[in-house]
């Protein structure tokens, strides 16, 4: 669920003085600003009481609602929930319109620890529909304990049972409460989702209870450590199949107080699990099924989706992915079914539903034709994750992998966290295992590559602010919903597998599967903390004497994750000494917090291409001798070897020269992850002020012989960043970084025209050719390379004369733009026509709206943007899609600009400020001059409240200045170019 960090040429503030000024103004302003933001676009068990029977639905009477209090409170310890006996009656029939309700009764079996004279449970939005009840001390029966009312303290999201008498520390009870609550379409407790199947408009059900939405759903004790079993119970339509977390083991049918047909499905009795895993589908999906070591694997789609093998993949890999896991970490899943369910619509992407896993229908299907293994991996990786979880939240939810590899997902469901601060445990493990269980699957993938790309370096984009969080948190810190949505980020997903990375180097892959496995079986069904997994490592590295730590494992990882950001190393190789410091923003001149944080690093590391044993750097500063090089140019050494460790390395100028000198002669001596990671380094040293522009750009000279799309991904990220591709050809860095950038890029770019040209399905196995292909061709075309713009033309062309032709997907995008860029108005008719014929798919259409944005001639642009106000032809979300296409073009900002204060009152009504705000953001890389910021200002003043307004001119203002700060590093650039372009 992390999210990537942005990337590209980065600028600092201009100066204190300015920065400061401008901060105590944004302040005020900021909740004005935030009006601005916007966007349109998924233990023996006692014998239960009887379970609850179907009830007729009585009028819903609110819960007496207190008085809301400040903060959210964790639920008293004085009872603990064994069991629920839950039913569950979404009043939802196919056909009807809403509004829509469900109704429940919940039997909850209790051990009070501490005397008591209330029960406080968790609830929220929910009405009773009757008294509560609760029975005891069990087993007397017909024992009872009178409850004198019952209040809904909406706050802090409890119910609060108020008792005539006393519950007795050591005795069991049943608080017996029945519900009703409104079903609504946001992916959120139990909702509703509307969607197409054949041709038919459907209905399903489905649930999404983590982090606190089972309260929403049904009265419990919703924190994870708060475990029990279930037995549950499902009313639904009798056209409708019902699927929940265990087999169904009874269905049968009854009569509303209407007469009316209802099916009930009863399932068994589930393993003990947090609420924050039960789970509940009620569809009209077909699925298909296969069967692994005695584990029924079911994958639920929409039937056409079915019919037509789209989950097939799917299907045929989570077996295997189950099965690897199961042998990895020696523990059995202790399930006897399984089932994943393709949802339609769902926020949450993917979850791990101990038992009934679901996933945004994308995350799942594959078409059978598609023979390109980008797609497969993304598959692959969600699966594996959500299976990690399972296993691991079956035996300690530790580690399985993301989708497969839940295993993280404290792991999960078998070993849960004991609270949300160590949420990392579970879905940072889960993060690690779901690459590996995808190369298992797909083993032509490349793991270190692909987990470098992919979850390495977006982190270390982001985990660099002041204020940034750290992996674990204090439980203090952990209070209300948003500070628990706020955890499901790239720091716990990404960062989280990066330090288990990490961990697992230095311990070796044996005794960390060694560990995990203890762990896993020590706490099953239980719950646990950062530190239990720390003791368990430990007493595995204790009971051997190859691996050898400078420091307790607890000491080793609580400096990683109890300390917020990372270090950067810088090497001197004259006297070999290593110093670490927090990696952080040195053009930050207002910063004035002083940083003490000290890791205890393992440094990976080679000497002219020998690799040597493991150092550990565990002070902030410290010599080795053995980093210390003689005089010769040949004589070099590597830190971080294959991203082996969570950090940044600052080479002194003596190393980065002669690794420079290395990579122009035999670049395949250093390994591909550590080239990406050097010149990765090298931008965000340059970027955050540690090194000069220059010192990065000599490491960009050898790229003639680099044949990796990755590296040269990342290359272009830094140099032509998409969000600054206009501004660079404002400026004399144009041409210069042309003719640098292109005379590199022809042997890799001739590589791939080749295949495009004449075999496209060969690069059906090449991942990254499948995921930056397009990035680089684009560049290319964006160069002026001929041969790119001539092959746009020809693929083009060759799509005009036959609809029916694939231009390959791999470049679709590029070819479409630049095909109508080099075209007149013939070609771009064309684009229109396709746009609006009735088989372009939402991917066609998108590509297209883009495409169009791409004509050179001004006419074309401004019909286009006039297009765009029709609500016959696009809907109101495209045309802003559409303004802001045309915004980040050469000569289409000053047209879509002028289109939108022309025609500013049509927009407002349909967009409100939201649009202004995308504009400004857009708009401000254009902006050099008072001149400019007036116009701007001019327009802002008239549309915008008076503290708006304030806020808008400020933001200006501070663009201008960021504006001024980028002119002067592309100067540097374009100097450093120009002594350089012709090497």
């Amino acid at each position: 669920m992390g999210s990537r960090g942005g990337r590209g040429l980065y600028v600092g503030r201009r100066t204190a003085a300015l920065l400061a000024a401008l901060l105590l103004a944004l302040l005020a302003a900021l909740l004005a600003l935030a009006a601005l933001y916007g966007r349109c676009r998924q233990e023996a068990l006692p014998s239960p009481p009887p379970p609850p029977s179907p009830s007729v639905p009585r009028p819903a009477a609110p819960l007496e609602h207190a008085p809301a209090s400040d903060s959210v409170r964790r639920l008293p310890r004085h009872l603990l929930p064994l069991h629920y006996d839950l039913e569950l009656w979404p009043r939802v029939r196919p056909g009807q319109a809403g509004p829509f309700s469900f109704s429940g009764q919940v039997n909850i079996t209790v051990r009070c620890r501490q005397d008591t004279e209330t029960a406080v449970l968790h609830s929220s939005g929910l009405r009773s529909r009757g008294p509560a009840v609760v029975l005891g001390p069990l087993p007397e029966p017909g024992n009872a304990v009178e409850v004198a009312g019952l209040r809904q303290e909406a706050a802090d999201e409890v119910a609060v049972l108020e008792l005539r008498g006393r519950l007795r520390a050591g005795s069991r009870y049943v608080l017996q409460l029945s519900f009703q609550g409104q079903l609504e379409e946001d992916p959120e407790g139990l909702f509703l989702t509307r969607y197409t199947d054949q041709g038919r408009s459907s209905m399903l059900i489905a649930s999404q209870m983590e982090p606190t939405y089972a309260r929403t759903v049904y009265p419990c004790f919703d924190e994870p450590a708060m475990k029990a079993t279930f037995n549950i119970r499902i009313v639904h339509d009798p056209s409708y199949v019902a699927l929940s977390n265990m087999p169904a083991i009874d269905v049968s049918e009854m009569k509303d107080e209407n007469g009316s047909l209802w099916t009930v499905t009863t399932f068994n009795t589930s393993l003990r699990m947090s609420t924050y895993l039960t789970a509940f589908v009620i569809c009209d999906f077909d699925y298909v099924t296969r069967t692994e070591q005695g584990n029924e694997i079911r994958i639920w789609a929409r039937k056409e989706a079915v019919k037509n093998g789209y989950v097939d993949y799917a299907l045929n890999i989570t077996g295997p992915i189950f099965s690897f896991l199961e042998d990895l970490l020696n523990i059995s899943y202790p399930l006897p079914k399984t089932d994943l369910v393709a949802l339609p619509d769902f926020g949450a992407g993917a979850m791990e539903n101990w038992g009934l896993m679901t996933f945004q229908e994308s995350s799942l299907m594959h078409l059978p034709s598609d023979k390109f293994t980008s797609k497969k991996a993304v598959i692959a990786i969600i699966v594996s994750h959500e299976l990690g979880h399972q296993a691991c939240g079956y035996f300690s939810t530790i580690m399985c992998v993301r989708h497969f590899f839940f295993l993280l997902k404290w792991f999960g469901n078998l070993v849960t966290m004991n609270w949300w601060n160590d949420l990392w445990l579970k879905e940072g493990l889960a993060s690690y295992f779901e690459y590996l269980g995808a190369t298992f699957v797909e083993p032509k993938l490349s793991l270190d590559k692909i987990f470098y790309d992919h979850v390495v370096q977006p982190v270390l984009r982001e985990d660099n602010e002041i204020g940034v969080r750290s992996l674990s948190e204090s439980e203090d810190k952990i209070k209300g919903s948003f500070s628990l949505m706020s955890l499901f980020d790239s720091i716990t997903y990404n960062k989280g597998a990066s330090i288990t990375w990490m961990l697992s180097g230095f311990l070796t892959e044996k005794l960390f599967i060694r560990a995990l496995t203890s762990y896993l079986k020590e706490f099953s069904f239980s719950n646990a903390n950062q530190d239990d997994l720390w003791t368990r490592i430990q007493m595995v590295v204790d009971a051997q004497d190859e691996v050898q730590l400078p420091a307790s494992v607890k000491q080793i990882m609580d400096s990683w994750t109890c300390q917020n950001g990372f270090p950067v190393l810088t090497l001197n190789l004259t006297t070999g000494t290593i110093c670490q410091e927090q990696f952080l923003n040195k053009k930050n001149e207002n910063s004035t917090y002083s940083y003490n944080n000290t890791w205890i690093i393992p440094i990976s590391w080679m000497r002219n291409g020998s690799s040597q044993p493991l150092m550990w750097l565990d002070k902030s500063t410290k010599v080795f001798p053995e980093m210390r090089v003689s005089e010769s140019e040949y004589d070099w050494i590597l830190l971080n070897v294959n991203l082996s460790g969570y950090y940044r390395v600052n080479y002194d100028q003596l190393n980065l020269k002669r690794l420079a000198h290395l990579l122009e002669n035999d670049p395949k001596a250093i390994p591909a992850v550590s080239r990406f990671q050097l010149i990765d380094d090298l931008f965000a040293l340059t970027q955050f002020g540690y090194i000069q522009i220059e010192t990065a750009l000599e490491l960009t000279k050898y790229l003639t012989r680099e044949d990796e799309l990755f590296i040269w991904n990342v290359v272009l990220l830094n140099l032509v960043p998409e969000n600054l591709e206009s501004t660079l050809k404002n400026y004399e860095v144009y041409p210069l970084l042309k003719k640098y950038l292109l005379k590199r890029m022809l042997p890799i770019y001739h590589y791939y025209a080749g295949f495009i040209r004449q075999n496209v399905d060969a690069l059906e196995e090449d991942y990254f050719a499948q995921v930056y292909l397009e990035k680089f061709f684009a560049t290319a075309c964006w160069l002026g390379l001929q041969d790119c713009l001539n092959l746009s033309s020809e693929l083009y062309a060759k799509w005009m004369d036959d609809p029916e032709y694939k231009i390959p997907f791999l470049i679709r995008r590029t070819v479409c733009c630049y095909g109508v860029a080099v075209g007149s108005d013939k070609e771009w008719n064309f684009a229109w026509e396709m746009y609006n014929h009735s088989n372009s798919t939402k991917e066609d259409k998108d590509i297209l709206l883009f495409a169009m944005s791409c004509a050179k001639e001004s006419w074309l642009l401004y019909r286009y943007l006039q297009y765009g106000l029709s609500d016959t032809v696009f809907s109101s979300n495209c045309t802003s899609v559409i303004i802001l296409h045309v915004l980040t073009k050469d000569i289409g900002h000053r047209i879509a600009w002028e289109f939108v204060t022309e025609n500013w009152p049509r927009l407002s009504k349909r967009y409100g400020k939201e649009l202004l705000h995308d504009v400004l953001k857009v708009m401000g890389r254009f902006i050099n001059t008072d001149v400019q910021i007036q116009e701007l200002q001019v327009f802002y003043n008239v549309t915008l409240e008076e503290d708006e307004s304030t806020a808008t001119t400020l933001l200006l203002e501070f663009t201008k200045f960021e504006n001024m700060e980028r002119r002067e590093l592309l100067i540097k650039i374009a100097n450093w170019l120009q002594k350089n372009v012709d090497d």
